[in-house]
């Protein structure tokens, strides 16, 4: 499996490691991958499942709970991620977890030559073909992402102030 590394400087006061990492190496978003882990009940059990989705968007969590055979899923506890995968958040990798957890891949990653993702610490970073990472991850390929717009993510507007 071929694939490189890349490394930058994390600056500590970012929020959104994964479209730091995409400024930072000159990408498009669309081709750096966040890892999530979300938590689902599967045969009356719960269970940690990871989503791989483009930096840009956000983990569609009904569409993954479908993926998997479950009727909900919801955003796992930062300590049971930590735990789980043996990451820190911002540095969790797909690749080499604790655990290995059930994975489904984006399917608009597919549409790449390559994509990046988290080598396992905050700065660092693995670029290789979405193909090997779904079959290193073993991991299912499906529509989870979704996108909201700017406006849509913005509060109302308020009227202005008026004194009469």
């Amino acid at each position: 499996m071929a694939y490189t590394l890349h490394s930058y400087d994390h600056d500590p006061g970012v929020v959104s490691y994964g479209l730091e990492a995409a400024q930072r190496m000159g990408v498009s978003p669309k081709r750096v991958a966040k890892t999530l882990v979300a938590s689902v009940t599967r045969n009356n059990r719960p269970e940690l499942v990871v989503g791989i989705v483009p930096v840009d968007g956000q983990l569609d969590l009904k569409a993954l709970a479908a993926v998997v055979g479950s009727k909900r899923a919801e955003m796992a506890p930062p300590s049971d991620v930590e735990r789980s995968t043996g990451y820190v958040l911002g540095g969790v990798s797909p690749l080499g977890q604790r655990r290995k957890l059930s994975t489904v891949i984006d399917s608009s990653l597919l549409q790449h030559d390559t994509v990046f993702v988290s080598a396992g610490r905050r700065g660092l970073e693995i670029e290789l073909s979405p193909h090997d990472l779904a079959t290193v991850a073993s991991a299912t390929v499906a529509a989870i992402v979704t996108y909201v717009s700017r406006e849509e993510s913005l509060p109302p507007a308020r009227a202005p102030f008026s004194t009469s």
